[in-house]
């Protein structure tokens, strides 16, 4: 197999199936149309959600459009250029998350926060990005699956941001970023016997883990094993999102008439649990549209990522879609109460949050590998 004309980003341009002005730009029609469904009804749910406030959906815009920016000019991109830039971005990540222990703002009890002035952001969402790109970029070079002395290498450049994360304290975006390290060595090749040894040592871990855990954090565990046992204090979100849900039925109570959202029964409505108000308000078969709708993306991204023609593609692409899912999986699964409360939004529909730029910008990697591809010849 060899290339039918010299290696080079902007080959695909020639082909007449990249003609148009979506390809020109690198924007892969599939994965946009998926997106733009997805948003779209994420502003609709949002309306409501926030309390028909018009300012709401404005600012969740202007949130979207710069997103939207970062997306495009991710986009533009070739994947060669994001492998020689990961190890950069990484480190970058990695030294903003270490200042954030030392001059950090603090919100809530929690140093996440850099305040530049101008601009405040959470330098653990770099790394929701820094770290599957870097560890592809590692892996791109080695032998498939990885030998043991890598997945140990692989291990520490993922455990090292965790750790930093997790002692903000950030648990929920801890999470997160073990489970993007995770999925790019999963893709690589682990073996199964050390998926079961890493299954065995977690759980041996667990009493150890549960000593380092801030009081709050083992509350929210507690909480999740019993909410009723404190129904008007710590069990109280988990109790009122469920009974939001379950109120909806089959064909939800109607947009603009959830009670749980409109009257404040429900806490932070228009953010972490904005899926209660859909289910309330759209009903079982509104919620399985924005289901459908996030299947979509995924296995979009999948198929990129299975289509993908190197090793740093494939398992870049086919990390940050199936990290995409554990995101709705961790959230959806918190406000249904078959998870612990951790603070995760739901992707693209809950309000506000660093965390769309981030993710807007892993779409952007997306395209940029679906519409960068060489042209290929037996």
């Amino acid at each position: 197999m060899q290339y039918r004309h010299p290696p080079h980003p902007n080959l695909a341009s020639s082909s007449p199936r990249y003609h148009g002005l979506l390809y020109r730009w690198h924007l892969d029609s599939n994965l946009l149309q998926a997106l733009l469904f997805l948003i779209g009804l994420g502003l609709f749910i949002l309306y409501s959600a926030g309390n028909e406030n018009i300012h709401t959906v404005e600012g969740q815009c202007l949130r979207l459009g710069f997103a939207a920016l970062v997306l495009v000019a991710v986009a533009q991109i070739p994947p060669y250029r994001l492998r020689v830039l990961a190890p950069w971005i990484f480190f970058v990540g990695l030294f903003l998350l270490i200042a954030v222990m030392a001059m950090g703002d603090v919100g809530k009890g929690a140093r996440r926060w850099l305040d530049f002035g101008i601009i405040r952001f959470q330098p653990s969402e770099i790394m929701k990005l820094a770290i599957p790109m870097y560890l592809a970029s590692l892996l791109h070079e080695k032998i498939l699956p990885p030998r043991l002395t890598t997945l140990f290498l692989c291990l520490f450049i993922v455990l090292v941001p965790v750790a930093l994360t997790a002692m903000q304290p950030d648990l929920g975006t801890a999470l997160m970023l073990l489970l993007a390290g995770f999925c790019v060595i999963f893709l690589a090749g682990l073996p199964y016997r050390y998926l079961i040894g890493v299954a065995l040592l977690t759980t041996a871990a667990v009493p150890i883990l549960w000593h380092f855990m801030h009081g709050y954090q083992r509350q929210r565990v507690l909480t999740f094993l019993s909410p009723e046992t404190d129904p008007l204090g710590h069990g109280y979100h988990i109790i009122q999102s469920k009974i939001a849900i379950g109120s909806g039925g089959l064909f939800g109570k109607g947009w603009l008439m959830g009670t749980q959202s409109h009257l404040n029964f429900l806490p932070e409505h228009a953010t972490d649990f904005i899926f209660a108000v859909a289910g309330e308000e759209l009903g079982l078969l509104g919620a399985l549209v924005l289901l459908l709708a996030y299947i979509w993306v995924i296995g979009r991204g999948l198929i990129i990522a299975y289509t993908a023609q190197d090793t740093f593609s494939r398992l870049l692409a086919g990390s940050l879609a199936i990290t995409f899912f554990f995101n709705i999986f961790v959230n959806i699964g918190m406000v249904c109460g078959l998870l612990p409360v951790v603070g995760i939004p739901l992707p693209l529909v809950s309000y506000g949050g660093t965390s769309m730029v981030t993710l807007m910008a892993a779409f952007g990697v997306l395209m940029s590998i679906q519409t960068h591809r060489r042209l290929w010849s037996n």
